[in-house]
């Protein structure tokens, strides 16, 4: 049976797992270094030992929050222009005109509105102008511009006109980083078209990140084949990474919450993921993290891409204690925390300080904290619930008891009785749930796509959509025999003409 890898770079940890199957062969646990490559090689190094030789590798799996992060913190991020095909429709907002100035200034006032896109239907909105791409093209190259997001109106019902500017504009500049809007978000224009820059922007880091990957794979003489894990909790190739890093965005929880599913066996329930510095909740739905049906804001950007729907707080393992235990986070001494933390000799009261001098938990010296007020323990404990139980209402949507999971290493902070839980499971390798789960995903395919049922029924749409998804799944990767469809959803458009029907089909399958 193959052997694969699951490894996950978090802010504080990276955390690594060998898999046979179902069963963890070894796990790793590394402080997450500032070049991340030193941190994964530390944790190959640990999974392989004396007994693995790297050619028994079938795979290595890659959850990452580099992307995210670049994002968030403003950096690593190129000059991008936003191309919009819509003329003579859809000028009345400019392109980007609701990001953060900070965020705007990173990328740069690039903005164009050219004539073409699509109706609902497919039909022409008007014709792609190709003398306006020539004066786009122009200024690229006039101002050194290495990123362009080409976005169309219902681009993703017709990319023809995505297409032919992108052949375009390649034949211009061949180097140009080009991310097409159909390929990341779904069918409203704005929030589709900030996921599109995003990625546009991204797209150097992206290479270099990959990049570093590969060498630490080289570096050990892996030559298993590298995947990355997407936000949805499924694999893409390192390959189609490099070309939509913005799917990589909230792995890190989806990862921890498919993989605390594996560990419990559990198809519905609430997953708490307590890391050194975030700690995010989420619901289980048939064993997959339950999507967001809104706009998802990253970086104070609106985006309309697949993403988890979780909710996050600045409390972890690392997080700061400040106003006697009244106040944690959100600030974090985050991979620091074994030269800060008072049980490991530093001079930074943090929560685990709190969960060691509390006696509920067994890390560093406990001797370093016997000094710290036990009122002080006993405020910081009850903040921690609290903000945890608030986190459980928040996620739920009925008042009815559910299970909860805890994973992760920050999850020691948790002591007493959860509100709202029917029941608390940590199990064996809660650790490193998100490594297990970056092992063990699947490979997915997703349409969302409005369909005319003029001249059709509702029965053919459905195939066809079906029929793509699953085609999507077997172009990322996936074995086409055990492809299934596990969401189907449809909404009628009454307001659009035709009987236009909207409908999403997502599959996943077995890696092949």
């Amino acid at each position: 049976m193959s052997l694969r890898i699951g490894i996950d770079v978090g802010g504080t940890n990276t955390d690594g797992v060998l898999m046979q199957g179902g069963e963890v062969i070894s796990w790793a646990k590394h402080g997450t270094t500032h070049d991340v490559t030193d941190g994964i090689q530390a944790v190959l190094r640990d999974l392989l030992g004396e007994s693995i030789a790297p050619g028994e590798i079938d795979s290595v799996m890659i959850g990452t929050t580099h992307f995210t992060n670049a994002v968030v913190q403003r950096r690593d991020l190129v000059p991008t222009a936003a191309l919009r095909i819509c003329l003579p429709a859809g000028e009345a907002i400019p392109p980007l005109y609701d990001w953060p100035e900070d965020m705007q200034a990173c990328v740069g006032n690039h903005r164009f509105m050219v004539h073409g896109g699509h109706e609902f239907d497919g039909r022409e909105i008007s014709a792609l102008d190709e003398p306006e791409l020539t004066q786009v093209a122009d200024y690229l190259i006039a101002n050194q511009i290495e990123s362009l997001a080409i976005t169309g109106v219902f681009a993703p019902v017709s990319p023809d006109h995505e297409e032919r500017a992108t052949s375009y504009f390649l034949e211009r500049l061949p180097e140009l980083n080009i991310t097409e809007s159909h390929q990341i978000g779904r069918l409203s224009l704005l929030e589709r078209e900030n996921a599109t820059a995003l990625n546009a922007s991204l797209a150097p880091l992206a290479k270099r990140t990959v990049a570093g990957f590969k060498r630490a794979l080289d570096v050990l003489g892996i030559s298993a084949s590298l995947y990355i894990t997407q936000n949805d909790g499924t694999l893409m190739s390192a390959e189609f990474a490099e070309r939509y890093p913005v799917l990589t965005f909230s792995s890190g929880p989806t990862n921890s919450m498919r993989g605390a599913a594996a560990l419990t066996g559990l198809q519905d329930g609430i997953v708490i993921d307590i890391g050194g510095t975030t700690t995010d909740v989420g619901m289980l739905v048939a064993g997959f993290p339950r999507e967001a049906s809104f706009a998802i804001d990253i970086g104070g950007v609106r985006t309309n891409f697949r993403m988890p729907d979780l909710v996050s707080i600045g409390l972890g393992g690392g997080s700061i204690v400040r106003d006697g235990g009244l106040r944690l986070g959100p600030d974090s001494v985050g991979y620091e925390i074994r030269e800060k933390a008072l049980v490991f000799g530093g001079d930074t009261l943090v929560a685990t300080d709190i969960a060691v001098a509390g006696g509920w938990a067994d890390v560093g010296d406990p001797s370093l904290v016997a000094s710290v007020d036990e009122a002080i323990v006993k405020r910081g404990r009850r903040t921690i619930h609290e903000m945890i139980s608030r986190c459980i209402d928040t996620i739920r949507t009925s008042s009815a008891a559910v299970p909860i999971v805890l994973v992760g290493g920050g999850s020691i902070l948790v002591h007493d009785e959860l509100a709202g839980a029917s029941d608390i499971h940590r199990p064996d390798h809660y650790l490193v749930a998100n490594a297990i789960g970056a092992a063990i995903a699947q490979v997915s395919g997703e349409v969302d796509q409005v369909f005319s049922l003029e001249g059709t029924t509702r029965q053919q749409v459905l195939l066809a959509a079906e029929n793509e998804a699953r085609a999507k799944a077997v172009l990322a990767g996936a074995r086409e025999d055990t492809i299934e469809v596990v969401e189907i959803e449809e909404i009628p458009l009454p307001y659009l003409p035709s009987s236009a029907i909207r409908i999403r089909v997502k599959t996943v399958g077995s890696l092949d």
